[in-house]
């Protein structure tokens, strides 16, 4: 691996975890490793750790060292040949290469476990019920939404509801419930011709009911938490870890959030009284999570749903809140976050999905 390639992977330790997250995101692989101003390996640092410093209440304007494991794997260049076996023994799939003064010089990756631990965790969601709400005009993607219903869109070859009935199903996930209410027919139309192992429920919504009401048209009672989500957007996440994080954390909701940088593209004035300028900065990065449209919710709650009623998901979430009820995020990267809903972003998912799987 070369010098510019070894960058993708390397930080160090003076920058901050949003940047961090970043770099992350840009080399695809969960992780970096971390070294000093000397350029030392010092550290290591993955999406996992940063979530977890997230969950727990931490701040992202923190420098890396805060989060970063600080017993990294790695092996001296003289041993670099026992690389894959101590990975394959420890079950990691990257251990850095260093000199004798703690330099790194390169990396190895286990790229075929790597995969392997990318692949869904077949049946780690048998018996969650999946609502997709899908009975929206689409009035943003016009004039797509004139001739099909936002569902239908294809994102490559394959309609985007298509798509995310998939991926949970990829988990074990047999049994959703979708609501359908614009040109629903084609919708059903559509996935009673499609060859697929799970069943389909349809919940029809005589008028839109917001994306939480129509949850009140469902007559099953369920009895495990439920996994409700947009019908426009994909989540690049482990589903599994999802579900163990809402259960462990004794949540009554979890909202899966994406981190969402936006580049303010002025020069921002900091000031005090009487209008004193205390300091400038220059295009300042912000950095927020946002909510993707996707929960998971302990199966009571649903019934807190008001009936026949226009309500939100965000409304219930607040419902909760104000009651004393839990309601935590699991964060996922900017780059895990694929939301259609517009044109700019459709566009993207089609060539992020184009690029990961050539379709």
């Amino acid at each position: 691996m070369d010098k510019d390639e070894l960058k993708k992977y390397v930080g160090d330790d003076k920058i901050f975890l949003v940047d961090a997250m970043k770099m992350i995101d840009a080399n695809s692989v969960g992780l970096i490793y971390v070294v000093d101003q000397s350029d030392r390996l010092i550290g290591c640092l993955t999406d996992g750790d940063i979530r977890r410093w997230i969950i727990s209440g931490g701040d992202l304007s923190v420098k890396i060292d805060v989060a970063m494991n600080r017993d990294p794997k790695y092996v001296i260049v003289e041993d670099a040949d026992i690389g894959m076996k101590r990975m394959s023994e420890e079950q990691i799939d990257s251990i850095a290469v260093v000199d004798d003064k703690m330099r790194i010089v390169d990396i190895i990756f286990y790229e075929a476990y790597r995969k392997l631990r990318k692949q869904p965790k077949r049946n780690a969601l048998k018996g969650i019920p999946v609502i997709v709400m899908a009975g929206g005009k689409g009035t943003r993607l016009y004039p797509y939404t004139k001739i099909l219903p936002k569902p239908l869109i294809p994102i490559g070859d394959i309609p985007i509801m298509e798509r995310i009935l998939n991926r949970f199903s990829d988990y074990g996930v047999l049994e959703f419930y979708v609501t359908v209410n614009y040109r629903k027919e084609m919708i059903k139309s559509y996935f009673s011709d499609t060859f697929h192992e799970y069943r389909i429920h349809y919940i029809d919504e005589e008028k839109p009911l917001g994306t939480a009401g129509s949850i009140r048209l469902i007559k099953k009672r369920f009895q495990t938490p439920v996994i409700v989500t947009n019908c426009d957007i994909l989540i690049d996440a482990d589903y599994a870890k999802v579900m163990d994080l809402h259960i462990s954390s004794g949540n009554d909701m979890t909202i899966i959030s994406s981190l969402k940088n936006t580049v303010i593209p002025y020069g921002v004035l900091h000031s005090k009284e009487r209008g004193i300028v205390t300091s400038m900065q220059e295009k300042p990065n912000i950095s927020y999570f946002i909510n993707t449209g996707m929960y998971v919710i302990n199966p009571e709650f649903t019934d807190w749903i008001p009936e026949d009623t226009f309500f939100h998901m965000t409304e219930l979430a607040d419902l909760l809140m104000k009651k004393g009820k839990q309601v935590g995020m699991y964060p996922v990267s900017e780059n895990s976050f694929l939301d259609m809903g517009e044109f700019e972003e459709m566009k993207k998912m089609e060539e992020r999905i184009n690029a990961e799987y050539g379709k």
